[in-house]
Formats: structure tokens, sequence, C-alpha cells
């Protein structure tokens, strides 16, 4: 069970202790600047029943390498469990991680739970620990204390902590001809498997990217831990701050170490943790990819649904189609009937003039060219409108036809895409058993 450690109880003389917290304020300044510690005044540590005197103590000794059981044994008769908070923080704030003594990180760190809040002072440890403040072993003690989380295989929150978002994907280069194939539910569905786990692939690799031995076996020293969390609970345990409440929950602080944004040291202890769950959605992603494109396609050529199949585009649709394109694009033309009217009545004048008056007849001859030119223009405008739908219905059909063929292209381009799926998943799985690199 865990607790909030960070907050000093009440040193009873609150006087006594003034000059204690102001050494230990100093104390701290002076081991995150450069890891070494004022010397103790004398009698500064002499407040009774409070344990932060001997601890102060006890670390003093220890950075100088002198004997330090006597204050230390003290400091944990007052408050064992602070008193270890505060050496494995003090120690790691100033570099010198490798002195703590094994069974004081366990005292300090307690236990984690799902059912838990995790404490500022657990975080602390959990940081230092990630950075390497405690070598290997600190690492591996922290690995073993995260265990306690149980990580579904069938969990997506670990992989859309390490892949946010839905990612771009680009029309492969079959489908350039043809974009919106590429919009189809389920090569739509395919494409976008393959870049998210390229995506995960990638995050992984930054995350257990192998990084130069100093920041991995020694905590660098100075501002790094500026606004860090063993700073503040160093603060806070020294009296110099308020209460911690807890930061977050187990699995919270895990994903929230998954995020882009977060410290790669401790990317790495939560993507060992999330292990099971990435290396199933990896697994999963690869089986999309290497669903074959479907055998029927119902695609949108020229605004037309044309159904196309691997033998050609389906006849019905085609047929359909066209006959969608002729009620669209050919208007509903009446008859011509002023042409035949004015041919009708020029016959009549022609007949009236040369009976009367040759200059009737003539009348009647221009009467007649005007409705030879109405109906002239009539069958223009039909010779027009057929030879519109003709080259219309010729493009979709060649459109429908290279759509086809993108497709077998494209079913090409799939075989291609699964074998860097499944060398993805290969890799993935490979960077996922290598783990935080903590040996």
């Amino acid at each position: 069970m865990s607790m909030d450690l960070t907050t000093s109880p009440d040193p009873g003389n609150l006087a006594e202790a003034t000059e204690l917290h102001r050494y230990a304020e100093a104390l701290i300044v002076s081991l995150a600047a450069d890891g070494t510690a004022p010397g103790l005044p004398p009698g500064i540590a002499d407040v009774p029943g409070y344990w932060l005197g001997p601890a102060v103590e006890a670390l003093v000794l220890i950075l100088s390498g002198k004997d330090a059981l006597e204050p230390l044994a003290l400091a944990n008769e007052l408050d064992e469990r602070r008193t270890a908070l505060f050496l494995c923080l003090a120690l790691a704030v100033c570099g010198h991680g490798d002195r703590i003594h094994a069974s004081w990180l366990g005292t300090a760190f307690g236990d984690l739970s799902e059912d838990n809040p995790v404490t500022p002072g657990q975080r602390a440890l959990w940081l230092a620990a990630a950075r390497g403040a405690y070598g290997p072993v600190g690492k591996i003690f922290v690995l073993r204390k995260l265990d306690a989380v149980d990580v579904p295989p069938t969990d997506d929150r670990w992989l859309k902590a390490l892949v946010p978002g839905l990612p771009e994907t680009s029309v492969p280069a079959s489908l350039e001809p043809f974009p919106e194939l590429a919009k189809v539910a389920e090569i739509e569905r395919s494409l976008r498997a393959s870049a998210t786990l390229r995506r995960l692939r990638e995050r992984c690799t930054e995350i257990t990217s192998t990084r130069q031995a100093g920041e991995v076996t020694r905590v660098v020293r100075g501002t790094v831990w500026a606004e860090d969390e063993p700073l503040a609970v160093l603060r806070a345990l020294a009296g110099q701050g308020g209460q911690e409440g807890p930061l977050s929950s187990l699995t919270g602080h895990l994903l929230q170490d998954l995020a882009s944004d977060a410290d790669l040291h401790l990317a790495a202890l939560a993507l060992h943790v999330a292990a099971p769950a990435v290396r199933a959605a990896a697994e999963s992603l690869v089986e999309v990819v290497r669903e074959p494109p479907p055998d029927t396609l119902d695609v949108p050529i020229l605004g037309y649904p044309i159904r196309l199949r691997p033998e050609g585009p389906d006849q019905e649709s085609m047929a359909a189609a066209e006959q969608l394109l002729v009620t669209e694009c050919v208007p509903n033309r009446t008859r011509p009937w002023p042409g035949y009217v004015l041919l009708v009545l020029a016959v009549g004048v022609v007949v009236a003039g040369f009976v009367v008056s040759l200059p009737l007849a003539l009348v009647g001859l221009l009467i007649a060219a005007v409705g030879a030119h109405l109906l002239w223009r009539h069958r223009v405008r039909e010779h027009s409108d057929v030879r519109y739908v003709q080259t219309r219905a010729g493009k979709l059909t060649d459109l429908a036809d290279k759509a086809v063929w993108a497709l077998h292209e494209y079913a090409r381009e799939s075989e291609e895409r699964a074998s860097d799926a499944a060398r993805d998943l290969t890799e993935v799985s490979t960077l996922l058993r290598r783990g935080p690199r903590a040996a």
C-alpha cells in the first residue's frame, strides 16, 4: 500500500527546526547545482523526534565517504520511509544514486496498484530510476513494480497513445489515375493500417534507440532536474512546500509517458509494460494490410455508379450508367413543327404564285428556305447530342477498363505492402523484446 510521503510530520518545536529547514534548502540547491553538500553546522540536526535532522546528517556523511550508520539508524527509527525517500532522491539529484542501499529503494517506493493513485514520491523515484540514477538495478526494480499493471492485449489505448490521431495516407502509385479508388472503405482501411504500423515502428524505434552511455548510467547534474519531480519532492520533504496530492493513476501515467512529447527514458519503461497490447495491435494491423482487395467494388466514374470486377466492368451497371447518361445529356426536344408548317405553307404559296403572280411564287420559295433551315438546325442539334453521348459513353467505358487495370496493379502492390508490414511487425516485436535496455 502506498502513501504520500512528501509532507514532513510536525517536528514538534517549529522554532528548533527552522535552522534545519534553512540548511536543508541550501543543501538541496547545492546538490542540484554541483553535487556537493555544504558543511553541517554543529547541533543543527538536533531536533528531538524529527527524522529530517539525522537524515540530513546521514546524507552529508555518505557524500563525504564516512560512516553514517548511527544517524541513519536514528532517522529510520523516527520515520523509515521518509528517510529512505529523502536519501534516494537526494543521492539521485547529485548523481550518486549508486550509493543507495538496495533496501532503501523498496522502502521508499512502497507498492504500486491500479486501485491506488501514484504518489509524488513514487513518481519521483520512477523518473529518477528511468533516467538511470540507480543504474540497471534501479530500472529493473521499477519495471517489477510496474508489473502491477494489467495490460489486456485488446486494449487499444496504448496504440492510440503511441500513434495519436488518424495517420495521413497517400494515394498509391497504382491508383494515382483514379484517386477516388483510394477512398473506397476497404482500400482506405488497408492503407491506413499500413501507415499506422509504419508510424508505430518508427515510434518504437525512437523510444528504444540506444542513447549515449552517460544518459542511461548516470543522472546528468545541474539544471536537468530544475523542474522535475525529484527536486519538488525533496523540497516538500524538507518542509519547504505544501502537501502534494496524488498525480494520477498508474495506467494514466504510463499512457502519458508514451505520448510523443514525453521523456524517452519514461517512454522506454512504459513501452515495456505496454508490450503485450502493442504487439497485439501490430499483429492486428498486419492482418488488415494482408486482407486481399475486394473482388467487387462499386465506384463512381464520371459521376455514375459502376461495379468493377476482376474480369472487367459489370455490364449491367455499365448499361444503367449509359441509360442515365442519355437521360441526363440528351434534352427532351419536340419535333420541328414550325419548319414543317413553313414548308407546307411554302408549297401553297408557290402554287398560287404560278397561278396568280410570279413574285408570289418567289415569296413561297423564300418561305420554303426558312422552313428547310429550321429543319436543318434541328437535325444538327440531334447529331450533336448523339456525338456527345457517344463520346461520354466511350470515355466511361475507357475509364472503367482502366480502373479495373488499376485495381489489378493495386493488388500487386498490396503484396509488397503486406511484405513491408510483416517486416515492420518483426522489427516492432524485436524492439519490444529488447525492452528499455536496462542491462
